[in-house]
């Protein structure tokens, strides 16, 4: 069965991180998002992949290229411009060539069980089409699911109340009445051509659409905080292989990843599930606790403390800084004791300025999301929540308690 991934969107909810990649090739636990993706489709016997894409096209189609070092045949849409989901299947329309497929959005990750079992669903089933769903506690934030007997009735989107319900989960498989169906449906209200409505479409006109639960778990990348949940899950079944160099006297406890010519130093306290990527220098006398994943060529110094963080490619955090449930583009460099606090006064959630609106995160310890090519002085303090643009400088004992724009330089208080 053909498999279509869509990863045209520019994912404005992530920025600062998405003015430098498609929100599809953010890094959760030692690859890129839409690689885990492709992977599980691969392992779920779907070898031949459609990607939609649109935003930097170009950094996913240089990293995947034809598919054929992940065992599989990738071919590409372009969408030219964000028209909506249900105008990125349309068009990669031409390219389907089968009466039946599954559709994916690109910022979904689930486990492969899931898949494999929802397409044993669709051929069991009959059904012009299935949707995936999950039981959520606040259906404020997707699309809920109505469904009597095992059959899709309705699709609401953003339901204002905020109880409990089964939502859209963003995992389908169609046959080809899907197509035609959309050529009917109309803008939205956001100015969108949704293939929610195209399936709403699809029940008015009688055909059988029915939902699908995944038993197993499931994200919806949407958010900054989204990336260290997705790192998280994914590192549950980490399984420990060291390439790297570790010196005597250094300590691995748990399921530790160390790339090729990683060099784990003396008194350096690793405590996985982590992940080092290949030529990362760690330590000496530092620690780096669970979930954490640090990307290749990074420097983490002396008598630093890493927490449940990203940290991309070729990053440098000096001596005795302290890094707390953030995420950290690539080339950053944090001078000696800069520290990423995590935590609020109060102890409620950390909020977030998401498109000019204070979100709250949810999560009552959550650091900095800092963008690529930052600098900060000596003795820096960045507050919980704060997002800095890239190409920032944070001057010696700067201290930030607002967002900082890119291409800004800080000398003391922001």
């Amino acid at each position: 069965m053909l498999a279509v991934v869509l990863a045209a969107g520019e994912g404005q909810r992530l920025r600062p991180l998405t003015f430098s990649r498609p929100k599809h090739m953010l890094p959760v636990a030692g690859k890129p998002l839409l690689e885990h993706i492709i992977r599980f489709l691969v392992s779920a016997g779907l070898k031949r992949i459609i990607l939609v894409v649109s935003y930097m096209k170009e950094k996913i189609q240089n990293f995947f290229g034809d598919g054929r070092r992940f065992n599989a045949k990738i071919m590409y849409a372009f969408q030219e411009k964000p028209l909506g989901t249900a105008h990125a299947l349309l068009t990669a329309a031409e390219y389907v060539d089968s009466d039946k497929f599954l559709l994916i959005y690109g910022d979904v990750l689930t486990k492969n069980d899931n898949i494999i079992n929802l397409l044993r669903f669709y051929e069991k089933s009959c059904a012009d089409a299935v949707i995936s769903t999950y039981y959520v506690q606040d259906i404020s934030k997707y699309g809920l699911l109505e469904i009597k007997n095992g059959n899709v009735t309705n699709i609401i989107e953003k339901p204002e109340n905020k109880s409990s319900g089964y939502i859209n989960a963003g995992i389908y498989v169609f046959n080809s009445a899907i197509l035609d169906t959309i050529e009917k449906v109309k803008l939205s209200v956001r100015g969108e051509y949704e293939l929610t409505d195209a399936i709403r479409e699809m029940i008015t006109r009688g055909y059988t659409v029915k939902a699908y639960e995944l038993k197993d778990w499931w994200i919806d990348v949407g958010y900054p905080w989204d990336l260290l949940r997705a790192n998280e899950l994914l590192m549950r079944d980490l399984q420990t292989d060291i390439r790297g160099i570790v010196e005597e006297y250094a300590v691995i406890k748990g399921p530790v990843v160390v790339g090729r010519d990683a060099v784990i130093r003396a008194g350096a306290y690793i405590e996985g599930p982590v992940i080092i990527g290949e030529e990362s220098d760690i330590g000496p006398n530092c620690y780096i606790r669970p979930y954490t994943y640090i990307g290749r060529r990074c420097r983490i110094g002396n008598a630093c403390e890493v927490k449940n963080s990203i940290i991309m490619d070729g990053t440098h955090i000096a001596h005795l800084s302290y890094v707390g449930d953030s995420i950290i583009g690539e080339n950053v460099n944090f001078g000696a004791g800069t520290i990423v606090a995590n935590l609020r006064f109060d102890d409620k959630p950390v909020k977030v300025t998401i498109k000019g609106e204070k979100i709250s995160s949810g999560r009552r310890k959550l650091g900095a999301i800092i963008g690529d090519n930052v600098k900060t002085g000596i003795g820096c303090t960045i507050m919980p929540g704060v997002t800095v643009g890239p190409n920032s400088i944070l001057g010696p004992n700067a201290l930030i308690l607002h967002d900082v724009p890119p291409n800004t330089v800080v000398k003391d208080k922001w």
